[in-house]
């Protein structure tokens, strides 16, 4: 079983925004895309704002490339403010129950379907279920979430990769959780498809700078 829905997979990377004293959500967002990021995950976990969503998402869809909005877990909200893509936790709505959504309200395709993997297993769950594309981890531990899955490692992208090509799997495959700019070369080396980053970026002296090295360091591997 495989899917690779393009272009997703030609979005190598994804940025996350998370809270901090010194950027909001929109002052995040401006930052990466100015870098040249152009897939954007707005993760507001305690309130999500539609508001700040509706904002965001003009600013990706008016961005020179369009970048992809995906919004974190609110399927109602990605429809209501135009984004490209919604991602769910395990414990969240499954793809499939998103997918009936999606075709309630009407929404022109296409539109993407993100699903959180730590294990083989997972990501053969999430391709039965229909997703678009796999966020894999944790790489290391990372303060960004609540409740951690067991941390992967190298070791443990080489492992999920492999068993995915055995199997046939082609879903694209993004690694996420603690990611620092040292760490593109070796992860890409698994085979994974692009890496995911936030806190890398936003701790960064200039975040600008910061998604550029991401970028390069990404596509020279």
């Amino acid at each position: 079983m495989s899917i690779n829905p393009d272009p997703i997979s030609s979005h190598r990377l994804m940025f996350i925004t998370h809270p901090t004293p010194r950027y909001t959500e929109t002052e995040e967002v401006d930052m990466v895309l100015e870098g040249g990021c152009s897939w954007i995950q707005l993760r507001m976990k305690e309130a999500i704002s539609l508001q700040t969503a509706t904002a965001v998402s003009l600013r990706c869809q008016t961005h020179a490339p369009k970048a992809i909005l995906c919004i974190n877990d609110h399927v109602d909200i990605a429809l209501a403010c135009g984004a490209s893509a919604v991602h769910v936790g395990k414990k969240d709505l499954s793809p499939d129950e998103i997918r009936m959504h999606i075709q309630k309200a009407k929404r022109p395709v296409p539109f993407w379907i993100g699903a959180t993997a730590n294990t083989f297993e997972d990501i053969q769950l999430a391709v039965r279920k229909g997703a678009s594309y796999i966020g894999l981890g944790p790489y290391r531990f990372t303060e960004t979430k609540k409740q951690l899955s067991p941390v992967l490692g190298l070791n443990g992208y080489r492992k999920i990769i492999n068993q995915c090509r055995d199997e046939g799997i082609e879903i694209p495959i993004f690694a996420i959780g603690g990611i620092e700019l040292p760490d593109v070369k070796l992860l890409m080396n698994t085979g994974i498809t692009g890496i995911a980053v936030s806190g890398a970026i936003l701790r960064s002296t200039d975040p600008i700078i910061e998604t550029q090295r991401f970028l390069n360091e990404i596509m020279i591997n």
